[in-house]
């Protein structure tokens, strides 16, 4: 693979909040031309697609204020300083369904917005799932939802789940799930 790394030459913070920090940065690239690059750094996140018996998913439903709607979504949630990725992971499931799990399988690690943001998703199947109370953030407003799986391929077919974290984590876990 040729190598086409790119030299930060001088970085400006334009922006640090809770969850992202905005930076524009001016770089050299391989061939010694010089170009700026708009990034967003975002915190680590752990995507979770919880499966209820071998023919149902749980999903979460919630308001999505950059895209003024709300989304049929899989649970997930950022990663806390410190904290490891199957913690984060275990956290979110039950804090957003109510539900834990006794078997857990890691799906990978991917980017989903490698063009301007570093955000990474640690992406986890979670399946024996025992029923619980949901324990939301402050500012949470979610609903847990049955899918089968057929319903849930038919609303990603139909593209009618457009969330691309659980079409990423639902086709990960097709080999799994019946």
């Amino acid at each position: 693979m040729p190598n086409h790394t790119e030299t930060t030459i001088e970085s400006e913070l334009i922006y640090s909040g809770k969850i992202v920090e905005l930076r524009k940065d001016t770089v050299e690239l391989s061939d010694g031309t010089f170009s700026t690059r708009e990034l967003v750094l975002h915190a680590p996140a752990v995507v979770v697609l919880p499966l209820l018996n071998e023919n149902e998913v749980i999903l979460v439903s919630q308001y999505r204020k950059p895209l003024e709607k709300t989304l049929l979504e899989i649970p997930a949630g950022l990663i806390n300083p410190n904290e490891d990725p199957l913690n984060a992971a275990k956290r979110e499931l039950r804090e957003e369904t109510g539900y834990t799990s006794l078997d857990w399988e890691c799906l990978g690690e991917y980017y989903p917005t490698p063009g301007f943001c570093n955000e990474i998703y640690h992406v986890y199947l979670a399946k024996n799932l025992i029923s619980g109370v949901q324990d939301l953030d402050e500012d949470e407003r979610i609903s847990v939802e049955v899918f089968s799986v057929d319903k849930l391929k038919r609303y990603i077919k139909n593209n009618w789940i457009k969330d691309a974290k659980t079409v990423l984590a639902f086709y990960l876990s097709l080999d799994k799930i019946k």
